[in-house]
């Protein structure tokens, strides 16, 4: 593929609840659009969908999969793996990313959008925004951290962070995260969540803004209580309500997006998260 037509391929590792209708939304937008999965049954419901599928599964010691090197044959790659729920998560994650970079750097991609998450940031009780460097208290916060560090410090590549906070919408709605559950602890903390339609909008800002070299963190603008949003949550679906703890001093973060928002000039589409409900 000559360089001409790199400049408007996009590789996305991890088509899952985000990474699926992101690639679907920007095959729509024009973009030629890879797609991985790690099962060989979703690869058929990808090429359904106008995207090119490819299986590819990341450990700590191994890439397998089909045709990787024709995978990352595109100029920008979109890295939407989570970390792993296991005990060794934080040298797990690393390893798996190192032998991904390995690869990326044989490939054509110049630029690397890595999806991390706001658990970067620990439980401070205050606003923080992105140049926070206090460090995580979750084993998955540390791991995504180390993994940014690593991608930003390569001078080969030109990687944008994106630190999502809480993810919600269409089939990931809130109402059964807590339903008919009693005592739950830190109900008078606020929240931090963002709708997929956001995470999708913001995501194709940067592409075509060329935003670049950036740390962003990406959450909805209000932040109800826990209490507030997990009981209206219930109610709406129908739901048992939760029930709350009585603790007077709640461990919380307020997650600040003004940079995002400034730099993409960007409104979010559910500012509020109890509209989405």
């Amino acid at each position: 593929m000559n360089k001409k037509a790199l400049t408007n391929t996009i590789s996305i590792l991890g088509c899952g609840w985000l990474g699926l209708p992101l690639a679907v939304s920007l095959v729509q937008q024009g973009y030629t659009v890879k797609g991985s999965v790690t099962q060989l049954e979703k690869l058929e419901l990808l090429a359904q969908k106008g995207i090119t599928p490819f299986q590819v599964q990341i450990t700590d010691t191994s890439i397998t999969g089909n045709d990787l090197a024709g995978f990352l044959e595109s100029e920008i790659l979109i890295i939407n793996i989570p970390p792993s729920r296991r005990e060794d998560v934080v040298f797990y994650h690393q390893a798996q990313i190192k032998l991904l970079l390995a690869e990326i750097l044989k490939s054509p991609i110049k630029q690397v959008l890595f999806i991390s998450s706001t658990s970067v940031y620990p439980d401070l009780n205050q606003e923080v925004t992105e140049l926070e460097n206090t460090l995580p208290s979750k084993e998955s916060g540390k791991a995504l951290l180390a993994v940014e560090k690593m991608l930003r410090s390569n001078v080969h590549l030109m990687t944008t962070i994106v630190r999502f906070a809480g993810l919600v919408g269409y089939d990931r709605m809130p109402g059964r995260f807590l339903a008919g559950k009693k005592n739950v602890e830190n109900g008078n903390a606020p929240i931090n969540v963002i709708h997929q339609d956001d995470c999708i909008a913001l995501i194709s800002g940067i592409i075509q803004q060329q935003a670049w070299g950036e740390i962003f963190n990406a959450c909805a603008d209000i932040h109800p209580t826990r209490r507030e949003f997990y009981t209206q949550a219930a109610a709406k679906a129908g739901l048992e309500l939760p029930t709350f703890a009585d603790t007077a001093d709640p461990r919380f973060k307020i997650i600040n997006s003004e940079k995002i928002k400034q730099r993409l000039n960007y409104s979010f589409r559910y500012p509020d998260p109890l509209g989405l409900l």
